[in-house]
């Protein structure tokens, strides 16, 4: 069976080439998609591979650094920039931590801008990795404009102006983490990423080809996403899930180990978790309510009260 064949038809992928030729079919099927399964995997979505491998070029030699190299790019703020290395980052309510290590690329800023308190400096690590910053960079803002297509589709798909969420993003705390999974021995756990959600609005993915990425269903299954080569998945975060009042449910999702015969391989992808700007206020959409929905997040929060609250949780702030 091929890798298209294996997944659920209602999670078949949905082509980019239509969000200019037929942007409401598109938005239906995406917004359809996000309502049902909390994710959505899009085909043709234009980037060039050829940079994108480029990008994954520059993250897979940095993780084969020696540790001392790596750890000079960790920061006394864990989680926020440059490296965090592997015995970190725990799923909520978990005792185990993940097994992996990851790179994170934020937001430029100005200098004097109203963010720089929690919105630290990105760090490049060129002179061990040469082309890094050119190549991750770019990839970091290839997928934040793409972010804003899909918010395009998920504004129009609940009714509201296309470009509605296009302001309240652009300064957003997004982060690209460059993900790394070692090979799994035989007898290793079973889980590289422990079952959680996702935090942001929405969550872009590349490198979900290689197994192991799956989603928990509504019957408490567990649904495996093996998408087409060069797609990628994109799932609701819990700040989104907040904003429309549940109606786009951020699906708990986890890592598995692949089978006996990939775990010598290891795992590489490339997150992308887009956030609202710092200070805009998440309150829940008033279309959102109804008698039969009546609104379960009565109090506004701010983004980035919000998303330091979960950083807490899983042991990156």
């Amino acid at each position: 069976m091929s890798q298209a064949a294996a997944l659920p038809r209602s999670l078949a992928p949905v082509s980019f080439r239509a969000f200019n030729r037929d942007f409401e079919g598109f938005s239906k099927a995406l917004g359809d998609s996000f309502a049902r399964y909390g994710f959505a995997v899009i085909a043709d979505h234009g980037l060039p591979q050829a940079r994108i491998e480029a990008a994954l070029g520059s993250a897979k030699r940095f993780f084969a650094l020696p540790e001392p190299v790596k750890l000079k790019y960790k920061l006394p703020v864990m989680g926020q920039r440059g490296y965090t290395p592997f015995g970190v980052e725990t799923a909520k309510g978990e005792t185990h931590y993940d097994l992996k290590e990851f790179w994170h690329v934020g937001r430029d800023l100005p200098a004097g801008h109203r963010f720089r308190d929690h919105m630290p400096d990105n760090v490049w690590p060129d002179a061990d990795v040469p082309g890094f910053r050119e190549t991750v960079g770019w990839l970091y803002g290839a997928l934040d404009a793409m972010g804003l297509k899909v918010l395009e589709a998920i504004a129009a798909w609940l009714g509201l102006e296309r470009h509605v969420f296009e302001p309240t993003v652009g300064e957003g705390n997004s982060i690209l983490r460059l993900l790394h999974y070692p090979p799994v021995p035989e007898n290793g756990p079973h889980i590289r990423a422990a079952a959680h959600e996702d935090i942001n609005v929405i969550t872009l993915l590349l490198g979900a080809e290689e197994a192991g990425l799956e989603v928990k269903d509504r019957d408490g299954s567990w649904l495996p996403i093996n998408p087409p080569a060069g797609s990628l998945v994109c799932n609701i975060g819990d700040m989104l899930q907040r904003l429309t009042n549940d109606k786009l449910p951020s699906t708990t999702h986890r890592v598995v180990n692949p089978a006996p015969e990939r775990r010598g391989y290891a795992r590489y992808s490339t997150p992308f978790f887009l956030h609202f700007n710092s200070d805009y206020l998440i309150r829940t959409l008033p279309s959102c309510i109804d008698a039969q929905r009546p609104n379960r997040y009565p109090e506004p929060i701010t983004a980035n009260d919000y998303l330091q609250q979960r950083l807490r949780e899983i042991k990156l702030a």
